[in-house]
């Protein structure tokens, strides 16, 4: 699912690895090798990728980044 959210991050760079890359601080080498390998978008790029692209970082990396707990509201 996260290789999903990095598809989609990529896809608001008009799929160009180059501008995506540039963007999120990282090389368009890296970039291919992560898309080629479906591998997800490493931690230390995941903010990053967030704040340019507006995909989130629980998307991006639920390992890392879970989504909060919904709290439970009590019975009445």
């Amino acid at each position: 699912m996260s290789h999903e959210a990095l598809k989609r991050a990529l896809s608001v760079c008009g799929d160009n690895q180059s501008e995506f890359a540039r963007r999120i601080g990282t090389s368009q080498q890296r970039v291919s090798y992560l898309m080629m390998r479906e591998n997800p978008l490493p931690a230390e790029l995941v903010l990053a990728c967030e704040r340019e692209t507006g995909i989130s970082r629980h998307d991006l990396r639920p390992d890392v980044y879970p989504a909060p707990a919904v709290p439970q509201q009590e019975a009445a």
